[in-house]
């Protein structure tokens, strides 16, 4: 029982306070990439590498959280994750050998798989329609914890001479750690599952293996990962890799180089509302943007937002290799901006499809969508070592169409109205009334 009478808004605050701490924790390490090369000796490519790393314990560790949210609720899991985060933090700032930090921080990387816990626990406090627009804001604030940190973290540690430690990005590791493990505290004491006992108990029960594998398989939920890898790979991935490039690319100290890596992010985090209150708004007035794929509404806006993407990563590429730093900001701004949009829409999109199975149907797309952050940064840093790096976004637009290609093919709408439904292989909800809850979805009005 928590401490306060949670309502649905209480609930947002503190998800989006405890996702935007994750973020923060989870990418602390990217203001500080030069100190820590520095520190270690690394190379550009290992860098890469590192920032790669931060990433891959989220893709199986999001898809297996969604489903434990289901089963054991949010604020279990919740809690869970932030505590051990917070210690491999502080472990982390204490490290010594390359060996023990780099596995520290990948410890940390899986801070990432904090996004499902809050999609499904907002879920399970909003009616349908305020879910494009609840999770919007949950997403979206959230994840400006990532620009907030590199706003943040390099202006109050790049000069820090104490306590504890002489290094700046030691000290930021150690009391954002110390910050993460007393917000799991908070967690413990003021998270309530659901609404009501009902819901709990609804998405308890339909936190099956085959539930859950007849969710990854269906077509809808493969075109929205696929998706994902889009929006928040590309998010990701220039989350890490920004500072980097500013520095490398532009010749930028650590302070200026982070300043404008974040207008990515807030550009990501602070417009991310704002496609899931457009798909709602299209949703509600019934608004065909893409007249082809005829009252599908919330798919029509995602594959429009999907298209922004490549032509914000080609405009990315032109503006780098003029050299105009002011141009490359702005473009890094609208990138971010597309991305959030994007992810918003696509988030509008999850639970409205899965309102019952809402955590396992979070975390296939979330962490099929983390993939793009472990190979996108690798595709940059490639480039960058071979002489181009401003090409390696423009391998990523090539990348996106055949992404764009699967969302049309499902979002046709005799087959949109079963993605839900149909998959690529047959398998039967261990729940009987699994169907009936699946095909029930007239609070979906797509």
């Amino acid at each position: 029982m928590s401490l306060v009478s949670m309502t649905k808004w209480r609930t947002l605050v503190l998800a989006t306070a405890a996702f935007n701490l994750a973020f923060l924790v989870w990418f602390s390490f990217s203001p500080f990439t030069g100190p820590i090369a520095e520190a270690f000796g690394l190379s550009l490519g290992e860098i890469g590498l590192l920032a790669s790393a931060a990433i891959w314990l989220a893709p199986p560790g999001r898809i297996v959280t969604g489903w434990l949210t289901d089963r054991f609720g949010a604020s279990t899991v919740f809690t869970t994750v932030l505590g051990y985060v917070g210690v491999a933090s502080i472990v982390s700032a204490f490290a010594q050998t390359y060996e023990l930090f780099f596995v520290a921080r990948l410890v940390v990387g899986s801070a990432g798989i904090a996004f499902v816990i809050g999609i499904q626990h907002v879920s399970q406090w909003f009616p349908e329609e305020q879910l494009g627009t609840a999770e919007g804001i949950y997403a979206g604030v959230g994840s400006a914890g990532a620009g907030a940190g590199a706003l943040v973290l390099p202006r109050f540690f790049s000069d820090w001479s104490g306590p504890l430690f002489g290094a700046g990005w030691r000290a930021a590791f150690f009391y954002t750690g110390c910050l993460t493990f007393l917000m799991a505290i908070t967690y413990a004491l003021l998270g309530e599952d659901a609404a009501t006992q009902a819901r709990a108990a609804q998405a308890r029960e339909s936190a099956t293996l085959k539930s859950w594998l007849h969710t990854a398989t269906r077509y809808g939920i493969i075109a929205l990962a696929l998706g994902y890898v889009a929006s928040f790979g590309i998010e990701l991935s220039l989350n890490g890799w920004l500072p980097t490039y500013f520095r490398e690319g532009f010749g930028s100290d650590l302070v200026r180089a982070s300043t404008f890596a974040a207008m990515f992010s807030l550009g990501a985090g602070t417009l991310r509302p704002l496609g899931g209150w457009i798909s709602d708004i299209l949703v509600r007035r019934e608004r065909n943007i893409l007249p082809i794929f005829q009252d599908r509404y919330r798919e029509q806006w995602t594959i429009v937002c999907l298209g922004t993407l490549v032509v914000m990563m080609c405009a990315f590429t032109v503006a780098g290799r003029t050299g105009v730093l002011p141009v490359t900001v702005g473009i890094v701004f609208c990138m971010g901006m597309c991305c959030g949009i994007t992810s918003g829409a696509i988030f509008a999109q999850v639970p409205a499809m899965f309102p019952h199975r809402s955590g396992a149907a979070a975390g296939i797309v979330g962490g099929v969508g983390t993939l793009g952050g472990i190979s996108f940064p690798l595709v940059y840093s490639t480039a960058a070592t071979a002489g181009y790096i401003h090409s390696g976004y423009l391998i990523i637009a090539v990348c996106l169409l055949p992404i764009i290609l699967v969302n049309a093919w499902v979002a046709q709408p005799a087959r949109a109205v079963r993605a839900h439904i149909d998959g690529v292989v047959s398998v039967t909800p261990a729940n009987t009334s699994d169907h009936h809850l699946e095909d029930e979805t007239a609070h979906n009005p797509d």
